[in-house]
C-alpha cells in the first residue's frame, strides 16, 4: 500500500470498520476510490455485513456448527454463543432476544453463557 498522507490518516478509522485499503488498480464495482487532488490514492474495500443482521449471523453459525441451533447440545450453544459475540451479533438492538429464542433457552442463560466466558 502507498506511503501516502491519505492512506496514513484513514488506516485507524479503516481497522475500526474492519475494512481493507486496496489499490486503485485493485479496486472492483463496490469498492469506495479516495482521491487527493483529484487522482486516485486508494479504495476502501468493505466487509460485507450479513444481509438479515442477527438472523443472517444466527444462520452462519448453525450451518458452521452443523444444524439447527435449538438442537445442539449445551456446549454447542456455548460456542455458538461465543461465536455471535466475536462477529458482532449482539451490537443489534434486541440481539440477546433473538438469540435466545433461536437457541431454546432464555435470555438470562444468554448472558450467562457470555460471562462464562470473560
Amino acid at each position: 500500500m502507498p506511503e501516502h498522507p491519505l492512506v496514513t490518516a484513514i488506516t485507524p478509522l479503516i481497522e475500526r470498520l474492519n475494512a481493507e485499503l486496496v489499490t486503485p488498480d485493485e479496486a472492483q464495482g463496490d469498492d469506495i476510490p479516495l482521491l487527493w487532488k483529484g487522482n486516485p490514492v486508494v479504495a476502501v474495500r468493505l466487509t460485507p455485513k450479513p444481509a438479515d443482521g442477527v438472523q443472517g449471523l444466527l444462520a452462519e453459525v448453525a450451518e458452521e456448527l452443523g444444524g439447527p441451533l435449538r438442537e445442539l447440545s449445551r456446549t454447542d450453544k456455548q460456542k455458538a454463543v461465543l461465536l455471535l459475540e466475536a462477529r458482532g451479533a449482539f451490537e443489534y438492538r434486541k440481539s440477546a432476544e433473538i438469540v435466545a429464542e433461536a437457541l431454546g433457552v432464555t435470555r438470562f442463560t444468554v448472558y450467562n453463557y457470555l460471562n462464562r466466558a470473560r
